[in-house]
């Protein structure tokens, strides 16, 4: 057992995330107590890092805790669900009021809610966590995006700050809001990834199949695309794995690997958010449903086996035009998936009060995350312009950046669509430009067939109130 309590924070959970969380924060100075419910990976982390800081290894749970200052922070990082909620209930009956427990796990955010609530209850504080940036990025600095209260925040604050990425001498972290708010907003930060791999997997596709390049050629493109507007961790990333070769048959790495795509929920969290919200996150829904369409294999290749040449043969004149259609069209998408990430995160701090800052949270994701990009710095500029700001897509940076993109956006998918190459995400952001653009949308016709099997009733354009049409007997109309 611990001597005394040392530590100003401890991680019980040692599998890798875990384990380079506490290896960064001992690296930043912090003394950092160390649990697993196997004691022989707190050994193991003692071993092979304890001279990056100053650890304080716990065998037991009761252990752990005694070791740490009060008021008392523990993260926990197990697997979400029930493990998660059985640690805590194990914590709760060790810890005293004031204490706080932190998830930087990929909680649900209605689950942070829950247990937030039940927790204060106990005069405990509970804060949801969100942590992006894979395992290097616990290691070396995440995106960190702490919900709950703002005294737990005063805790947890200069700690998480110091651990985070920095860009510009900003760190890459601040307070979300309360209760679920930190991992609603990862949760959202997830889904613009899906939406943002599925299009570099579309441009890819595209490239392919107009160019009929090799992916070492097509890396060079991706590397040049990196040196402008669309600077991305995840573009930097792609040239890496197009031009890596497969060391056992000596083909390129992407022609190796299985085509279905897996998921482990956050982008199905997103979407399902998203519908309750009432928040139209189409580009990011398809980037989704991908994934899904990728692992139906027996329908894949029956439908394939119906319909083995349903495409013309696609012919690129222009090489460098196509790939510059490629390219604007990419960005144009891109932007879209963003401005419908922004626009649920804003859809969720109304509906649950949170007050979340968009230009702030887009400061926090341009370092350590996965969607860290060039034009983050451009989307916090836009809100801390404009915080009532309708959509980024009016925005002028981003307004002359689709309307410049907009013609070899319609291109890229008109050929795409006449030689059967599947755009399913750079066509739906495409459909939702366009019906954001429209002066009338065909929603009056759903409007009147609602009205028609169902007295759902319409409103007019010449006059307020709802009404109904008698449609089974004489067609008048009459108030609602």
């Amino acid at each position: 057992m611990a001597e005394q309590a040392t530590a100003q924070i401890g991680v019980t959970g040692l599998a890798v995330m875990g384990r380079n969380l506490a290896r960064n924060l001992a690296r930043n100075g912090f003394t950092v107590a160390v649990h697993n419910r196997s004691p022989e990976r707190t050994r193991s982390l003692i071993a092979e890092h304890g001279d990056e800081g100053t650890f304080v290894p716990g065998e037991t749970m009761a252990d752990f805790v005694a070791s740490l200052e009060r008021p008392r922070a523990v993260i926990v990082m197990v697997k979400a669900g029930a493990p998660t909620d059985a640690v805590i209930d194990e914590l709760v009956r060790l810890l005293e009021e004031g204490d706080i427990i932190v998830d930087c796990g990929n909680a649900h955010f209605a689950d942070t809610r829950r247990r937030e609530e039940a927790l204060r209850g106990a005069g405990l504080h509970f804060v949801g966590t969100g942590v992006s940036g894979g395992e290097e990025g616990a290691l070396l600095g995440p995106s960190i995006m702490p919900g709950g209260s703002t005294e737990s925040y005063a805790k947890l604050g200069p700690m998480f700050e110091k651990i985070s990425a920095h860009v510009d001498g900003v760190p890459c972290c601040r307070h979300i809001g309360p209760d679920g708010a930190g991992h609603f907003v990862k949760m959202v930060h997830n889904g613009i990834e899906y939406a943002d791999m599925q299009l570099i997997a579309e441009a890819y596709d595209l490239l392919r199949a107009g160019l009929d390049a090799d992916p070492a050629e097509i890396a060079e493109i991706f590397r040049g695309w990196n040196g402008g507007e669309l600077e991305s961790f995840l573009i930097e990333i792609t040239a890496d794995v197009l031009a890596h070769h497969d060391a056992a048959t000596g083909r390129p790495f992407v022609d190796v690997v299985l085509d279905r795509a897996e998921q482990k929920g956050t982008g199905r969290w997103t979407v399902q958010s998203a519908l309750d919200l009432g928040v139209p996150i189409t580009g990011i829904a398809e980037a989704t449903f991908a994934r899904s369409l990728s692992g139906h294999v027996d329908q894949r290749e029956a439908t394939r086996r119906a319909f083995p040449d349903a495409g013309e043969k696609w012919q690129v004149a222009d090489r460098e035009a196509f790939v510059e259609d490629v390219r604007r069209a990419l960005l144009a998408s891109k932007i879209v998936a963003y401005a419908q990430g922004f626009d649920h995160v804003r859809a969720g701090s109304q509906e649950y009060d949170w007050d979340i800052d968009l230009g702030g949270t887009a400061t926090i994701w341009r370092g350590g995350c996965i969607i860290r990009a060039r034009f983050l710095d451009r989307i916090r500029e836009a809100y801390d312009e404009q915080p009532e700001l309708s959509t980024l897509l009016v925005a002028p940076y981003f307004a002359e950046a689709v309307g410049a993109g907009v013609p070899s956006w319609r291109r890229v998918v008109a050929d795409a669509a006449r030689a059967g190459v599947p755009t399913p995400a750079f066509s739906s952001s495409l459909a939702y430009f366009d019906a954001l653009r429209a002066e009338r949308l065909p929603a009056a016709l759903i409007q009147g067939l609602r009205d028609n099997f169902g007295a759902h009733t319409y409103q007019r354009v010449d006059r307020e109130g709802s009404f109904h049409t008698t449609w089974a007997a004489d067609r008048t109309e009459s108030p609602a």
